[in-house]
């Protein structure tokens, strides 16, 4: 599923029984996200992300990280399709590792006109992105990937995205060039990190903020709780 704004089907890789009365037996009792998260294994991280990993220590939620090797699959889909899909991936390839555990993996692009933009690979890309996103407005998506395991059974699985508008102020070339220099674009999808110096870049949001750094945490507690 997604919430931003398409209703259209995603392929599960995980099961497609109905898992319903197994998820509310392993739910009695919850009363809080915390009691969802350490009821009754460990929530692991399938992302190297350090700004996910501070998100998730921000509302108390300690994490064992392990990122996944996973790879990017083909852009030609949504941008909403393409973060969700990678989001699985990385969940994917980590859970044999934990069998009883939550694990999250979380995906970010930004998309401009059509394009998909992840992390640049050189400060000409990283030029070249920020350059197109100079005096427009595009949007983060962020996909998120929730599964429960126990004794190597899934009991519950769920995907979905975020999107977040980000208009640009005009940048010079001067100005992409410092903030190039600062070494700061390149771990970060379309070049820039709202949450750094890249702040300096931003005229407006409209959305959650945290999902242009990467985990829209707020939504994550909300799919959890629901």
């Amino acid at each position: 599923m997604s919430i931003c704004g398409e209703d259209r089907e995603v392929a599960d890789p995980w099961f497609t029984g109905d898992f319903q009365a197994t998820w509310d037996d392993v739910t009695e009792g919850c009363k809080t996200l915390l009691d969802l998260l350490t009821f009754p294994g460990e929530l692991v991280l399938a992302s190297g992300s350090p700004r996910r990993l501070e998100l998730l220590e921000q509302v108390g939620i300690s994490c064992i990280v392990d990122p996944s090797d996973g790879e990017e699959w083909s852009q030609e889909t949504s941008p909403a399709a393409y973060v969700e899909e990678l989001s699985q991936e990385k969940v994917l390839d980590v859970a044999d590792r934990h069998p009883d555990s939550w694990l999250l993996g979380s995906d970010t692009v930004v998309a401009l006109d059509g394009e998909i933009m992840g992390k640049p690979g050189s400060a000409d890309e990283a030029f070249e992105m920020l350059s197109k996103l100079s005096g427009r407005t595009h949007h983060v998506y962020t996909g998120v990937t929730l599964v429960r395991t126990s004794r190597g059974t899934v009991l519950y699985h769920k995907t979905f995205s975020t999107s977040t508008e980000v208009t640009f102020y005009d940048l010079s070339d001067d100005m992409i060039e410092d903030y190039i220099l600062t070494g700061e674009p390149f771990d970060k999808a379309g070049a820039y990190g709202i949450q750094g110096r890249g702040a300096v870049l931003v005229k407006e949001i409209r959305g959650d903020y945290n999902t242009v750094v990467g985990l829209p945490v707020a939504e994550v507690y909300h799919q959890l709780t629901e």
